[in-house]
């Protein structure tokens, strides 16, 4: 299967946008002083827990559509 020179600029796009908003996400969610995040003795909550999920399977899944992406601009800088 043969991107388009867009589809695969946008993949590429996707996958550096998931990397920066879920890394930041994480580590505000790692520092969260409202409470949610964590109980009074310092412990992590299922918001926590949910949330970090969420987060880790975003980035991996951004990763690996930002990997497409990065591959089909590879493949068209190559064919030009």
């Amino acid at each position: 299967m043969k991107l388009s020179r867009p589809v695969s600029w946008f993949l590429l796009a996707f996958g550096v946008w998931s990397w920066v908003i879920w890394v930041t996400f994480a580590k505000n969610l790692w520092k969260d002083a409202s409470g949610l995040a964590f109980d009074d003795a310092g412990d992590p909550t299922t918001y926590f827990w949910v949330h970090l999920t969420l987060a880790v399977v975003s980035f991996v899944l951004g990763t690996a559509v930002g990997v497409i992406g990065l591959r089909g601009v590879r493949a068209l800088r190559q064919t030009s």
